[in-house]
């Protein structure tokens, strides 16, 4: 029975990341020379709106919006703020890097996270310009402001003012307002045709982003690409292949909802105001390059501005900012379990100030709630192991004969009020819950960097000296000879060797994951002894 939950438990970590991760080159691959270009809606090109515009005349023309690396001899304007450091290209006048710096990269430690980038990695770009004949897009040269543009102390907003001209001599203006303390940046788009279209898209390639350690070295991989939100249709992420395939499927039009470009632990989001037409696309718009995006109409006023996200998925801020926006964090297929084991976590962090020693508290919160479980399942197990010289005997007296055998023990459990496979219960309960905490310290950006004590400098990644697996590995060789003794010499060698395959696996989980588990087994041991003890103590008597 031990075997075969190991063997389960792998199996479905294996089938989890296989499709995670190879499904979708398979399918890129496949179709890369077969997909073609839809006739009503060229790839490459942002689809003519058909939002009703007030006081508009013919349908705007669309615009080319083929997405390639800015080019190398592109003035940029460089943006400093608290949380932001920004390279504003002339070309299209649009974000080409953005430097996250209470964020350490991924591989070292000494430098800021790069989200937007423009080839250094990734083709990872924040576009917006305006439909129409003359009107200025993201390939259109616009006047930069001169020199650096930074943030000083006591001031709550930074504008970053951009100007493009227009076929008709005329002028319009793209403003960027950067907030303190905020990763929201209001774009905003004036002097344009009353009756336009604005369009505001993420361009970036297929390659998934970055993974920390311990994700790699188990072949699990999280979700890397666009995703579209509405009140009527939710939560929708889309896969890289299905675009490829022009089978992406997501709500195209609506007075409400977002689009958004998610990666490992951060995301892109153009939030339109409420109660707006919009209408979402998704295009390949290169080699292994895909935009997604949303179309507004521009107000009479000849004004269109939308917010964007750029920043780490902060779950708490994330529901703050846009219904939805917090799903985007991704769990993979236990979010029922995993969300509210987050928000647990979360709040007893509130409490003590330190996710590891949230982790142990977590543990023995979920200690009480399986304590009625686990308390049946170790009294079977102590009942077991005062049976074990019985069922001795009985392999000796039927040792050449496996039916009677079999009788006879079965007769026996009967007779004592025992079932053997008791003990099994609390280890299948516990599986979906270490899977769903697997899926909560890979996912979640608060546990990215996150130190406990001592060596542990981040929970989200595994243990460096393996400190912590070994000392699992102890506590369930002490399970181990808690538990009852098999009566076959083989299962019993095979019960001596699960700690060894265990630690082996442990050693590459994260850190916080090992902690969790360590401890469960720690209050395992304490519970099994003094349950063993007063069965054993009952026996005797």
């Amino acid at each position: 029975m031990i075997l075969l939950l190991v063997f389960s438990f792998s199996l479905i970590m294996l089938w989890d990341a296989w499709q995670r991760q190879s499904l979708p080159k398979l399918a890129a691959v496949a179709t890369q020379t077969a997909a073609a270009p839809s006739a009503s809606a060229p790839a490459g090109v942002v689809p003519t709106p058909t939002l009703a515009a007030a006081g508009a005349g013919a349908a705007p023309t669309a615009v080319p919006v083929t997405a390639t690396a800015v080019l190398p001899g592109a003035a940029t304007a460089k943006i400093k703020t608290d949380l932001y450091v920004a390279d504003i290209s002339s070309q299209g006048g649009d974000i080409t890097r953005l430097e996250l710096v209470r964020h350490p990269a991924t591989e070292d430690k000494s430098k800021h996270f790069v989200l937007f980038d423009n080839g250094e990695k990734h083709i990872y770009l924040a576009q917006s310009g305006v439909i129409g004949d003359g009107l200025p897009n993201h390939k259109t040269e616009w006047k930069l402001p001169v020199g650096d543009q930074v943030l000083k102390d006591g001031e709550k907003q930074l504008e970053v003012r951009l100007e493009a001209s227009t076929a008709s001599g005329g002028k319009v203006v793209k403003t960027y307002v950067f907030h303190r303390g905020s990763y929201q940046i209001d774009v905003r788009h004036e002097g344009v045709t009353a009756g336009a279209h604005a369009y505001y898209q993420i361009t970036r390639d297929g390659k998934p982003a970055e993974q920390q350690g311990s994700s790699m070295m188990m072949g699990v991989t999280t979700f890397t690409g666009p995703a579209v939100y509405t009140d009527a249709e939710k939560y929708q992420k889309v896969e890289f292949a299905d675009i490829l395939k022009n089978k992406a499927k997501f709500a195209q039009k609506a007075d409400n909802g977002w689009v958004a470009m998610v990666q490992h632990y951060f995301v892109s989001a153009w939030l339109p105001g409420a109660s707006t037409a919009r209408e979402f696309y998704m295009r390949k718009v290169g080699e292994d390059l895909y935009s997604a995006g949303v179309i507004l109409p521009v107000g009479a006023d000849g004004k269109s501005t939308v917010s964007l996200y750029a920043g780490p998925q902060e779950q708490n801020n994330l529901e703050k900012i846009a219904p939805g926006l917090d799903l985007v964090v991704d769990y993979g297929w236990l979010t029922v379990i995993a969300a509210p084991l987050f928000w647990v976590l979360g709040a007893i962090h509130k409490l003590v100030g330190n996710w590891g020693w949230a982790i142990i508290g977590l543990t023995l919160l979920l200690k009480l709630a399986f304590f009625p479980l686990s308390a049946a399942s170790y009294k079977s197990m102590a009942k077991m192991r005062v049976l074990t010289p019985k069922l001795v005997k009985l392999k000796e007296a039927y040792g050449d004969d496996k039916q009677r055998l079999n009788q006879e023990m079965m007769a026996m459990y009967k007779r004592e009020k025992v079932n053997p496979l008791g003990g099994c219960l609390p280890v299948l309960v516990q599986i979906p819950v270490f899977i769903a905490l697997y899926w909560v310290l890979l996912g979640t950006v608060e546990m990215r960097n996150a130190p406990w004590l001592g060596w542990i400098t981040d929970l989200s990644v595994k243990d460096p000296f393996y400190v912590l697996p070994l000392i699992m590995g102890a506590t369930m060789f002490i399970q181990t000879k808690l538990n009852p003794t098999p009566p076959d010499p083989i299962q019993a060698k095979v019960m001596l060797f699960m700690p060894i395959m265990f630690t082996g696996m442990f050693l590459f989980f994260p850190a916080g994951l090992v902690l969790y588990w360590t401890v469960n087994n720690i209050l395992s041991i304490a519970q099994q002894w003094q349950i063993t003890r007063l069965v054993e103590a009952g026996e005797k008597k």
